[in-house]
C-alpha cells in the first residue's frame, strides 16, 4: 500500500495498469478498483474480485476527451458537459473501440466519470486507455472506505493499493442518457 502523494505512486499504478493488473485507488467519493478498460484480462480479474459481470464505468481525463468518446447528437453534448466533473457518473452510448465490449451496457452504453481528485486526474492522463472505476466491494456488500480494511480484504486479489485515508461513504450520483434525455438513475 502506498499513499497517493508519495513519489512514484502514479508510475507504479501506470505500470500495473499497463500489465493488465488491478489497482485500488481513491476518488472524490469512494475507493475504486481500476484496470485497463481495453483489457479483457483486467476486466475479468475485477469481475472475479467483485463476483459479478455487470457493466463498469471508466475515468475520463477531461470533458473534451469524454465528449470525443460519446455517441450522441452534438446538440445534446451540453447536458452531458453540465454533469461531468462533479461527483457524478453519466451513462451514455459511446463510439465503438473506446473500451472492451465486456464492460459495456445496453445500447453500447458506458458510465463515464471525471473525479475531482488529483490522483485520478494524474492517473487518467498518464495512460492512453480509459481506466475502469468501480467501487471497492464484493457484490451485495457496502463499498469499503478504509484503506486498512481494503488491504485486509483484497491484498491478495489486487496488484497495488493507493491510499488516501478514510473516504466518505457516498457513491457518485448516476445519470443515464436515453432517447435524448438525461435522467437520474441513482440520486
Amino acid at each position: 500500500m502506498i499513499h497517493w502523494v508519495k513519489q512514484g505512486a502514479i508510475e507504479k499504478a501506470t505500470k500495473v495498469l499497463g500489465e493488465n493488473g488491478v489497482i485500488v485507488y481513491p476518488t472524490d467519493t469512494l475507493y475504486g478498483f481500476g484496470g485497463n478498460a481495453n483489457s479483457a484480462e483486467a476486466i475479468q480479474k475485477i469481475n472475479t474480485i467483485k463476483g459479478r459481470t455487470s457493466p463498469m464505468s471508466v475515468l475520463a481525463p477531461n470533458k473534451k476527451i469524454a465528449l470525443a468518446w460519446i455517441d450522441i447528437p452534438e446538440e445534446k453534448h451540453g447536458i452531458i458537459m453540465n454533469c461531468l466533473g462533479k461527483k457524478t457518473t453519466v451513462i451514455v452510448p459511446i463510439k465503438n473501440g473506446i473500451v472492451h465490449p465486456l464492460i459495456l451496457g445496453d445500447g453500447n452504453s458506458l458510465g463515464i466519470r471525471i473525479p475531482n481528485h488529483p490522483f485520478c486526474k494524474a492517473l487518467s492522463q498518464s495512460i492512453p486507455n480509459p481506466i475502469i472505476t468501480t467501487s471497492v466491494n464484493r457484490t451485495g456488500k457496502a463499498p469499503m472506505c478504509s484503506p486498512e480494511k481494503i488491504e485486509m480484504e483484497f491484498a491478495n486479489d489486487v496488484d497495488l493499493i493507493i491510499e488516501d485515508g478514510e473516504l466518505s461513504a457516498s457513491a457518485s450520483r448516476i445519470y443515464i442518457y436515453k432517447k435524448g434525455e438525461l435522467n437520474i438513475l441513482r440520486p
